[in-house]
């Protein structure tokens, strides 16, 4: 495990635990495993029950937070500095010494059933998933599920899992790969010394990424006959976190889909009137950048919506003129200097740094690279960037479209 400290002189303290097991590392034929496991630890450890382990924390007056995403499952605590070796503490219990009570399992399968049915009655979720896995399909062979699938799981994936396959899916929750991002007033060693203390008995578990193999050109639709809007899902190869273009291309997303005075906003919405909502954003899967485009506009509209969010993709290559960038850059630095003011934001920064940067990255220097950045250095990047090619393309609605 890896760990991430950052003094503040706060009467307050953030941590922030990712371990890398996500919905993508569900066994085949047990989607779902990792969001149910998850509940699971929660319903009872270190010798308490679950209302009495709900009580410990909730005594200590702590804000709980995490989850469990596609690559990786998250537990955040933070509060008053005088609770942080007791809620560090907790969360030791409910790793290592979890009760996983096989009586709770039934209710917890019925809730991930719900989930599940929640999921057809939310269009922009189920486009999401419908998305993921056209773009990403599970490689033949692998071990693991893959991306195409929602942390609730599959009806099939549920009805296989039992309580030994979910004891086995815990042994590759460990501290190989994981990262703790912590913020506090403390000495470095202290804090070092505290969660070697603490969180040292934390079994090896596994680090085995799962990878992201972009099914280029793709095409779907998911038909909802009796939906009144089409949803549109857009996905684009884009730019890893730790490539030397990363920062023009956060740039060029923001000119793209930052505000108001973005290009998607502009063309889709004020300029035509095709959809109320519009956006562009990354996602980062397999240590690889993607890009992501979402619009719902009526079906007698969607033609022309997915024409112009074609067109607005296409013409990146061409540039951002001086005012496009300046906002954009002006929006990044803001986003950097007020994400990190919170401890939980930083924490959570401190833990995203070293998982997908491999080193925490100081706002100072961040700052100053965006200072250094020029327009001159994100179009010389943007004109041998081409989003276009191997765009795929998932729709949802009533009919399918013909561009799709």
């Amino acid at each position: 495990m890896r760990l991430a400290f950052e003094r503040r002189h706060t009467p307050g303290f953030a941590f922030d635990l990712r371990l890398p097991v996500g919905s993508a590392h569900d066994p085949v034929g047990q989607e779902g495993a990792g969001g149910l496991l998850e509940e699971w630890l929660f319903k009872g450890a270190g010798g308490r029950s679950a209302r009495e382990l709900q009580d410990a924390f909730d005594d200590l007056g702590v804000r709980r937070g995490g989850g469990v995403g596609l690559e990786a499952t998250r537990l955040s605590v933070s509060g008053l500095a005088d609770d942080l070796r007791p809620a560090l503490a907790l969360i030791a219990d409910v790793l290592i010494r979890p009760t996983l009570p096989e009586a709770e399992l039934p209710v917890l399968l019925d809730l991930a059933r719900q989930d599940l049915e929640a999921l057809q009655d939310s269009p922009t979720d189920l486009l999401a998933v419908c998305a993921r896995s056209a773009a990403f399909p599970r490689p033949a062979g692998s071990r693991f599920a893959g991306h195409a699938h929602p942390a609730s799981g599959t009806p099939q994936g549920l009805a296989a899992l039992d309580a030994g396959g979910l004891r086995a899916h815990l042994q590759r929750y460990g501290q190989s790969g994981s990262v703790l991002g912590l913020v506090a007033d403390m000495e470095p060693e202290q804090a070092h010394d505290l969660v070697l203390g603490v969180l040292g008995e934390l079994r090896f578990g596994e680090d085995a990424p799962v990878p992201a193999h972009f099914q280029a050109g793709a095409r779907a639709h998911v038909p909802e006959p009796e939906a009144e809007q089409t949803h549109l899902s857009l996905t684009a190869p884009g730019v890893a976190p730790t490539h030397p273009d990363w920062l023009p291309w956060q740039i060029a997303l923001g000119a793209l889909s930052g505000g108001s005075a973005s290009r998607l906003f502009q063309a889709v919405r004020e300029e035509r009137g095709l959809a109320y909502a519009v956006s562009a954003s990354p996602v980062i899967l397999g240590a690889q950048g993607f890009l992501t485009v979402y619009s719902g506009s009526t079906p007698a509209r969607a033609p022309e919506t997915l024409e112009v969010l074609l067109a607005e993709l296409a013409r990146l290559p061409q540039g951002l003129s001086a005012a496009e960038f300046e906002r954009a850059r002006a929006g990044l630095n803001a986003s950097v200097t007020f994400g990190a003011e919170g401890l939980r934001g930083r924490a959570g920064g401190l833990t995203r740094d070293v998982a997908l940067f491999g080193r925490v990255r100081p706002l100072s220097g961040l700052r100053e690279s965006l200072a250094r950045l020029t327009l001159d250095d994100v179009n010389t990047f943007l004109h041998g960037y081409d989003p276009i090619r191997g765009l795929s393309v998932v729709t949802l609605g009533p009919q399918e479209l013909p561009h799709a």
